[in-house]
């Protein structure tokens, strides 16, 4: 069971079934849509951008600045001196479009004009989140330009298979599909390069997101964009991730067309926001991101994947998210 916003196209709820079989929440997000809107004055660091779409650029853009076919351009730094997830007004806090809705599929577009936050080019950007089948949520982007720009769309919807923020994830059993990462300076910004993953930063086999969480780079808990080791299979799909809730029982795994993950635990929070009022307040780590992607600050690397988009070239990518249920760790990560 699955709620999606036009606002920001936002997932809102995600509902799936624990090994009793009761429905129960799993994303962080409020019940009012006005309540999304709210919070976006917070400041630079607490935004929580809870489900949405992020774009044009997610993630960050150093100095919120970039060169592009030999010209400057200078977008919205509202991340300190940096650019994070498109800007001051970025495809999150947008009014998208309906362009179909059935009882399984929503489509959304958005035209982002030029100039938009200083990128170049218009764009024509479209989502659709589907449930092909009962138990899993397919996202599928697409995007048209009129002029080369960056372009990295992701979802930052903030997962908990326990109870949807109620209490941390800290006992969520994670495993994410990378041997390697792109380290990070104290301002999150990449330093271009890329590390064999060792220690805290090591999530290539499952462990509980708080076992050494604050051993991680930074020492806040992890905010850091995974390399995925697979190469896409025959339906252009990778594994991203696998998490497990060993209290509901609930699993999800992640696979996407992207070569990127950053992976978040809600380090930000702070137990301001809540769901509605009277509801439990989301605290500190009481959500992780699989936000699929390419590499953070990809316009300053150019070893790092691309994300220039051109007139005639069509963006797309897909990231699907599977559920069930698992009574062990093992039977979660197929070790029986």
């Amino acid at each position: 069971e699955v709620m999606v916003l036009t606002y920001g196209a936002t997932i809102s709820s995600v509902k799936a079934p624990d090994r009793r079989g009761s429905l129960g929440e799993c994303v962080l997000g409020f019940d009012e849509e006005t309540s999304y809107a709210a919070t976006w004055p917070r400041g630079d660091a607490t935004c929580p951008y809870f489900g949405c779409a992020a774009g044009r650029v997610a993630n960050r853009v150093a100095n919120a600045a970039f060169s592009l076919d030999g010209k400057d351009y200078k977008v919205k730094a509202n991340n300190g001196a940096h650019h994070l997830h498109g800007g001051g007004v970025g495809f999150d806090k947008k009014r998208w479009a309906v362009v179909e809705a059935t009882d399984t599929a929503l489509t959304l577009a958005l035209r982002s004009p030029d100039g938009e936050e200083g990128y170049p080019g218009c764009v024509d950007a479209r989502i659709t989140y589907s449930l092909p089948t009962p138990t899993s949520l397919k996202i599928e982007y697409a995007a048209t330009t009129d002029a080369a720009t960056p372009l990295n769309l992701t979802n930052h919807s903030y997962w908990n298979l326990e109870d949807g923020g109620a209490t941390d994830v800290l006992g969520h059993v994670v495993r994410v599909n990378a041997d390697l990462y792109t380290p990070a300076d104290d301002e999150s910004i990449p330093t271009g390069e890329i590390r064999k993953c060792a220690g805290a930063m090591d999530l290539s086999k499952p462990k509980a997101l708080g076992d050494n969480i604050y051993d991680t780079d930074q020492g806040k808990g992890y905010d850091h964009n995974y390399v995925l080791r697979e190469t896409p299979g025959a339906d252009g799909l990778r594994t991203v991730a696998t998490a497990w809730a060993p209290k509901s029982g609930r699993v999800m795994r992640v696979r996407s067309t992207e070569p990127g993950v950053q992976v978040y635990t809600g380090n930000y929070l702070d137990g301001s926001l809540r769901r509605r009022d009277g509801g439990p307040a989301y605290a500190r780590h009481a959500g992780v991101c699989f936000e699929c992607q390419k590499f953070p600050d990809a316009v300053h690397q150019a070893h790092f994947p691309s994300i220039i988009l051109r007139p005639g070239e069509t963006y797309a990518q897909t990231t699907v998210h599977d559920f069930g249920t698992a009574a062990s760790k093992a039977a979660a990560f197929g070790e029986e």
